[in-house]
């Protein structure tokens, strides 16, 4: 029988050769890519069955990059393996398209479980917050509370590359957008997350998440 196509994306080497090896066992590994740019590249172009995501991951986050796949019509499945334990990260990653939700601490009991699950058409999310997850569906409704929400994509990538230390300059050459835009973008997202200087965004990048440190 044909073994499943995986493509996993973690910016941490050394945690990315674990997974590997848990992953051998019983799919075909396709790529490792460290970035989220990497991973929409090279998922449209190799088209593989899972794709295995951290969330925190330079250059573009793994929720927005998910959510480029399924606008670029990628339709594969979507595991996050992640360090992030708010049930906001999960309810987004959810909301993005993934199946399954497991954090890394959990990856040696619980991956290969939630992959098979994805692939069976099931969602799988690590019992440590399932809990948690169904109560917040229930008690707030389907919109998951998160000040990003207020931004569109485009402004949320600024943010991130802005917060990782980039110029206009480089943020629209990466967008492939003129540098006026991009200084643009930046102060929508300040004027909309309330933010006044370089260091307040580079702190609220790194309490939600958006960068790693």
């Amino acid at each position: 029988m044909k073994q499943p196509r995986v493509l996993l994306a973690d910016d941490h080497r050394i945690l990315a050769e674990g997974v590997r090896g848990l992953l051998e066992s019983e799919f075909e590994l396709v790529g490792i890519v460290s970035d989220g740019r990497e991973l929409v590249e090279v998922a449209i172009k190799l088209r593989p069955d899972v794709v295995v995501a951290d969330i925190s991951m330079p250059s573009l986050n793994g929720i927005d990059a998910v959510a480029q796949l399924r606008r670029a019509g990628v339709s594969c499945t979507v595991v996050f393996l992640t360090m992030q334990r708010d049930v906001s990260y999960a309810r987004m990653a959810m909301e993005a398209g993934a199946s399954g939700y497991v954090l890394k601490h959990s990856a040696h009991g619980e991956l290969i479980t939630a992959i098979r699950e994805a692939l069976r058409g099931r969602t799988y999310v690590t019992p440590l917050i399932a809990g948690e997850l169904l109560r917040s569906y229930q008690e707030d409704g389907p919109q998951t509370p998160h000040a990003t929400r207020n931004l569109t994509a485009r402004q949320r990538e600024v943010l991130q590359l802005s917060a990782e230390g980039r110029s206009a300059k480089e943020v629209a050459s990466l967008l492939h957008i003129s540098s006026r835009t991009a200084e643009y973008h930046r102060a929508r997202v300040m004027k909309v997350l309330g933010i006044r200087t370089a260091s307040e965004l580079v702190q609220y990048a790194i309490r939600n998440g958006i960068i790693s440190v």
